[in-house]
């Protein structure tokens, strides 16, 4: 009776339920369900003619929003100036504005996103580090919005419409093997 119920216990870890395993949800709140409205509503700002007032009906309120970041001036220089060989005159002219207007600009920074992260595969796999498979689904956008005087002067966006990533990590030791811990440590022997 013990072994025919250490054999059920062995089975049952033994096979792939992939239900035991670990899943992960990241959404960052925004007013935003997919990233078609993001990018909707990213559309609608008019540099030189939207103002702060229309970027709050649009969902870019940084006090009523969360998860956008406010930017200064110098941020957005080290944004756009990202080393000694870019000159302000090489960047867009609603950039050089908001360096020459120094206080009176700012940026918000948006990235709104729906990340979905499953494990799967052999849960006795998984559990002792032998092999781990991540899929990983869902979006990403980001946007930064420039204003001088609570008027738009530069837009820029970026993001994922589609993410479908697939992770699979083997360890042939098992518990016993970390590769980022091995040569972590064999470095530090070095030194």
């Amino acid at each position: 009776m013990r072994l025919r119920a250490l054999s059920l216990s062995l089975l049952i870890l033994l096979s792939g339920c992939g239900s035991l395993l670990p899943e992960a949800k990241t959404i960052t709140r925004s007013p935003w369900a997919t990233f078609e409205d993001a990018k909707r509503a990213y559309d609608s700002i008019e540099p030189y003619k939207s103002t702060i007032d229309d970027l709050k009906r649009l969902g870019y309120d940084p006090f009523v929003t969360p998860n956008i970041k406010i930017l200064s001036y110098l941020d957005v220089m080290n944004r756009f100036m990202i080393n000694p060989s870019i000159k302000k005159e090489d960047l867009d002219e609603g950039i050089q504005r908001c360096i020459d207007f120094k206080n009176y600009c700012k940026a918000f920074e948006a990235t709104p996103q729906d990340l979905k992260t499953k494990r799967y595969g052999n849960v006795f796999l998984d559990l002792f580090n032998f092999s781990r498979r991540t899929k990983s689904s869902g979006w990403r956008f980001q946007a930064i919005i420039v204003l001088v005087d609570d008027v738009v002067v530069y837009k820029l966006w970026s993001g994922n419409p589609t993410i479908d990533e697939f992770t699979e990590k083997k360890n042939p030791l098992g518990p016993l093997q970390e590769p980022e811990d091995v040569v972590k440590e064999a470095v530090k022997g070095l030194y």
